[in-house]
């Protein structure tokens, strides 16, 4: 009889030795449940998120993932279908995926977020969306418990106006949030045609893990350092910003682990189109860089004709 639960007990160790190594890399839990919850409430306006959680799942401090959507900081919601089916399938994995909503302060202006809104109301508008990522961060910690959330372990994520969002709040130092096990630094930051407007918040202990997308030929979002929209200096919303390239060149000299993904001619479609077609990169990235600290320097470049009219020469993509 002894014998029999002990092998018993031998048996449902090791299924779950083999769980533990599968999870973040295999499509293991076929239910997810999505539970939507207020984070915070500004200027009368509820801002939700939508959990994705996997049923059936015991482990108690699980990896998560945040998610801002794209839009121009005018437009854009959080649970799009391309959003709703990226967010179920990385849950399906094991992750407890966040998809936010956030201040869209530029919604109903004429201007938009283009080059006849001023620089400073630009950079305005990426505090209050970081403020609101920062307060969407602290709901998930507060109740790390309720949704067995490692507060170690929170990866940022977003698309466009959302990979700025991310990519401005990612580099900062950790945050206190009032731990017994200390200040919170973010795991990893995913940008899907993001840029930051300050170089010098990327040193040696705000550098964390980053998987960076992005076109050569993004007409909105540059590549590399330049106008944001490529406005003319002399319009209101001339503004330099710093983009994907430029990141992983400071990243490679602080000697930061960073995996930049470039797309030779591509535009500002690759704000979303990593969503379905890059899904296992993000996997990866998120596994081994940002779970498993994997010290790696990476770069990927989908090879296409680039445009020279107007955007810089990179010799590594085919004129």
């Amino acid at each position: 009889m002894h014998k029999k639960l002990n092998l018993v007990v031998l048996l449902f160790f090791l299924v779950g030795i083999s769980f533990a190594q599968e999870r973040y890399t295999a499509d293991l839990f076929d239910e997810i449940r999505v539970e939507t919850a207020t984070y915070a409430t500004k200027d009368g306006e509820n801002l939700d998120m939508d959990i994705y959680l996997p049923q059936n799942d015991y482990e108690q401090e699980r990896a998560t993932i945040i998610f801002v959507h794209g839009g121009g900081f005018s437009g854009g919601q959080r649970d799009g279908e391309n959003i709703k089916t990226f967010c179920t399938r990385l849950a399906n994995y094991g992750y407890v995926v966040a998809s936010i909503s956030y201040r869209l302060t530029r919604k109903g202006k004429p201007e938009g977020f283009g080059c006849d809104c001023p620089a400073t109301e630009k950079l305005n508008t990426i505090y209050a969306a970081n403020e609101d990522l920062l307060d969407a961060a602290y709901f998930l910690i507060e109740n790390r418990h309720q949704y067995a959330i490692n507060p170690q372990q929170i990866i940022l994520s977003g698309s466009s106006a959302g990979a700025e969002t991310v990519l401005y709040t990612a580099y900062q130092p950790p945050y206190c949030y009032g731990l017994d096990s200390g200040p919170v630094s973010f795991a990893g930051v995913i940008g899907m045609a993001g840029a930051i407007p300050d170089t010098t918040a990327l040193y040696d202990e705000s550098a964390i893990p980053s998987l960076l997308f992005h076109g050569t030929d993004d007409n909105l979002v540059p590549y590399g350092t330049a106008p944001h929209h490529y406005c003319e200096e002399n319009t209101k919303g001339y503004w330099i910003i710093h983009g994907s390239y430029t990141i992983a060149e400071k990243l490679q000299q602080l000697d930061a682990p960073y995996w930049l993904h470039t797309t030779c001619g591509a535009g500002h479609e690759i704000s979303s189109s990593p969503l379905k077609d890059y899904f296992d990169e993000i996997i990866e990235f998120c596994k081994d860089f940002a779970i498993d600290r994997k010290e790696e320097q990476r770069e990927t470049i989908i090879e296409g004709k680039q445009n020279t009219d107007k955007y810089t020469t990179y010799n590594f993509c085919s004129e």
